[in-house]
């Protein structure tokens, strides 16, 4: 039972989710490497829990990229699936990251709007501040929480949710994540992460309708333990 460990941790569990805290490296969503995505442990994980015999359902309802940490909702019944899609489409939910950047930025708190272009083939996005037709209109906000040892934590809010967004974001106004080279910071992370992490969800339980906040703990790489210190 402990073997998920290594891909997530559980959160929050009922009936209806399974809130994990995904490790950085693990796919959310089946790709072309065939790697076996977070989908597939969280079932194997479920099986194992409940002794299911048959096949188990653990429904994808949004995405993080591989190298981020963090929070992903996934739906353990077909109508909970069905009822948090619409909640995520209709933007009635709370989403905050926080991102460690070497850069400070030089308002402390601001809205960022963006379009953003996607490049498929080489898998990046590229931000432009005038509308552009084959971009998407994407927007977050950012407030500076700490600074600790030339490096600073911010917490961001998406307001839309486009491929890449936080990071093609905070890049463009010269504050790549730590770890992201492939927007601009000048290293890579040992573990190949990056400090972006999915730190809480808040929403209406779509079968409950009670209000949920779920908050996930930091990574244990030696940057995020340096600002978990702080917090505490």
């Amino acid at each position: 039972m402990e073997s998920h460990r290594k891909y997530f941790e559980v959160v929050y569990e009922d009936n209806h989710l399974i809130i994990v805290n995904k490790k950085s490296g693990v796919l959310v969503q089946g790709d072309e490497t065939g790697d076996i995505p977070l989908s597939e442990h969280v079932k194997t994980y479920l099986k194992e829990k409940y002794n299911k015999p048959g096949n188990v359902f653990a429904g994808v309802v949004h995405r993080l990229d591989r190298p981020v940490t963090g929070l992903v909702v996934l739906a353990k019944t077909s109508k909970a699936l069905e009822r948090m899609n619409k909640l995520f489409q209709e933007k009635n939910i709370v989403k905050i990251y926080w991102a460690i950047v070497k850069n400070k930025p030089k308002q402390e708190e601001a809205t960022l709007i963006h379009w953003l272009v996607k490049d498929q083939k080489r898998n990046v996005t590229a931000a432009f501040l005038k509308e552009n037709k084959e971009g998407q209109r994407s927007e977050l906000s950012y407030k500076l929480l700490a600074e600790v040892k030339g490096y600073y934590l911010l917490e961001v809010r998406p307001k839309t949710g486009r491929p890449h967004q936080i990071r093609t974001q905070l890049s463009s106004i010269g504050c790549p994540i730590v770890g992201d080279i492939k927007y601009g910071y000048k290293e890579a992370n040992e573990d190949k992460s990056i400090n972006l992490h999915a730190r809480k969800l808040e929403f209406i339980h779509p079968v409950k309708k009670e209000l949920l906040n779920v908050i996930a703990g930091l990574p244990q790489n030696k940057l995020w333990k340096e600002f978990n210190n702080l917090i505490d």
